[in-house]
C-alpha cells in the first residue's frame, strides 16, 4: 500500500489500519516513553515455529514474539514490521499503564485505599466521589461509561486528535481528552459488579500523575520503561494540551513488549536480577478479592470466556496456572503464562475493532501452544 494513502481520515479502518498503527507518530502528535540510557536486557535465542505461524497467518498479525524460560522460540514480522517498529497497542495501554502505577504504589506515593477525591479533588460531587483507587484499578466503580454512542466516540477521537476537527463538528473546541471525566455519573454503587470502561484508565492516569507531580510519559518512563531494560523508546499518543492517552495509546515494539511479560512472569524481576515491578504487585493481580469472580460474570464474559476469570488491577486474569493478558481491539495481546513458563506477544490488525471468534482463537491458541511448548 503506498505510505499516502494512509491519513488521519482513515487510518483506523482496513486496509489503512494496516501501515496506520505503525505510523502514529506521523499521525498524531506523541510523547516519548523514554528508555533511559542503561543497556537493554538481550533475548536470546531465535526461531520459528510452523505452529505459531499458522496462528499468525490466521488471526492478521502483524508481529509475533513467543519466549519460553526467557529465550525467544518464534519472533515473526509482517506487513513491514520490524524488530525496531513501534506499533499502537490500544488497549493493551492500560494494563502498561497500571503496572507503571504498580510501582508507584510500592514507592508509598498511591494506595488502592486513597479514595479517589483526596487526590483530585476536582472529582469531589461527581460519580467518582467514594470511589477509591482499588475500584478504579479493578474497573468496579459505579460510575457510567459516558462515551457510548458512535457520534460521542467519534467526537472524542477527534478531541483527542485521533481524527480530523472537520469531520466532527459536534465536539466542542475547548474540551480536551480529559473533560469528559468531571462530567461521569454514579448508577450504582461502587465495589459492584466489574465492567469494562476505558474512561477508568484515563482517570487512573490522572490520578498517578497527581500523586507522582510528573507527566504520565515521564512517570512511564521511571517507573517503567527505564527499569525494563526495553531497547526501543516507547511513545505514547496526546491531545492539545498534552494530555496523555493512558488507556489506548501506547505505542512499542513487540520485543520490547515481551520483555514486559517476561519481567512479570519472573515475579517482576529481569533476567539479571534488578527489580522492575514488586513482586507484591504482581501477586496482588493473581490475588483476587473474595467475590471478584463472580463480579467479573456479568460484564466479563463477553471478553474473556474462561471460568473463573476475572479483571485486577487492569489486566485480564485466568483462574488456572498463573495466565493472565493484556487485550487490545484489533488483535493486541501480551500473554504469560506462568506454569508454563511462556510469554507471547502479538500485534494485529483485525479488519473489524473486536471479531469475538478472532480473540477466543488467539486467546486458547495461546493456552493450547504454552501446553504444548511446556510438555516439550
Amino acid at each position: 500500500m503506498p505510505a499516502e494513502a494512509v491519513t488521519l481520515e482513515n487510518w483506523m479502518r482496513p486496509p489503512h489500519n494496516i501501515a496506520g498503527y505503525q505510523r502514529i507518530r506521523e499521525l498524531i502528535p506523541t510523547a516519548v516513553i523514554s528508555r533511559g540510557e542503561g543497556p537493554a536486557f538481550d533475548l536470546e535465542g531465535g526461531g520459528n515455529d510452523p505452529l505459531l505461524r499458522d496462528l499468525a497467518d490466521r488471526t492478521h498479525t502483524d508481529a509475533l514474539v513467543v519466549l519460553h524460560r526467557g529465550r525467544v522460540i518464534h519472533e515473526q514480522y509482517e506487513n513491514g514490521m520490524r524488530p525496531d517498529t513501534r506499533h499502537l497497542c490500544m488497549s493493551v495501554s492500560k494494563s502498561v499503564t497500571a503496572t507503571a502505577v504498580g510501582s508507584l504504589i510500592a514507592s508509598g506515593a498511591l494506595s488502592p485505599d486513597d479514595e479517589v477525591c483526596a487526590i483530585v479533588p476536582e472529582f469531589r460531587g461527581t460519580g467518582l466521589d467514594g470511589a477509591t483507587v482499588r475500584h478504579v484499578l479493578d474497573m468496579r466503580t459505579g460510575t457510567r461509561e459516558d462515551i457510548t454512542t458512535l457520534e460521542l466516540q467519534r467526537a472524542y477521537y477527534s478531541i483527542c486528535l485521533w481524527a480530523p476537527p472537520a469531520s466532527f463538528p459536534e465536539s466542542p473546541g475547548e474540551e480536551d481528552s480529559r473533560s469528559h471525566l468531571w462530567r461521569l455519573t454514579q448508577v450504582r454503587p461502587h465495589g459492584g459488579d466489574f465492567e469494562y470502561r476505558s474512561t477508568l484508565t484515563c482517570v487512573l492516569g490522572l490520578l498517578a500523575e497527581r500523586a507522582a507531580g510528573l507527566r504520565l510519559p515521564e512517570l512511564l518512563s521511571q517507573y517503567l520503561w527505564q527499569p525494563l531494560g526495553a531497547e526501543h523508546d516507547a511513545e505514547i499518543t496526546v491531545d492539545r494540551n498534552g494530555n496523555a492517552l493512558a488507556d489506548i495509546g501506547i505505542c512499542c515494539t513487540a520485543r520490547d513488549l515481551a520483555r514486559l511479560g517476561e519481567v512479570l512472569r519472573r515475579g517482576g524481576r529481569r533476567p539479571d536480577g534488578a527489580r522492575v515491578v514488586p513482586e507484591p504487585w504482581v501477586a496482588d493481580t493473581l490475588s483476587p478479592d473474595a467475590g471478584q469472580p463472580a463480579a467479573f460474570t456479568r460484564h466479563g464474559s463477553t471478553y474473556l470466556g474462561l471460568p473463573g476469570a476475572y479483571y485486577r488491577n487492569q489486566w485480564w486474569v485466568a483462574d488456572k496456572g498463573g495466565i493472565y493478558m493484556a487485550l487490545g481491539i484489533h488483535g493486541q495481546l501480551l500473554f504469560v503464562h506462568e506454569a508454563a513458563e511462556v510469554v507471547i506477544a502479538k500485534f494485529s490488525s483485525w479488519p473489524e475493532p473486536w471479531i469475538d471468534d478472532l480473540a477466543r482463537t488467539s486467546i486458547e491458541f495461546c493456552i493450547d501452544i504454552s501446553t504444548d511448548i511446556c510438555a516439550n
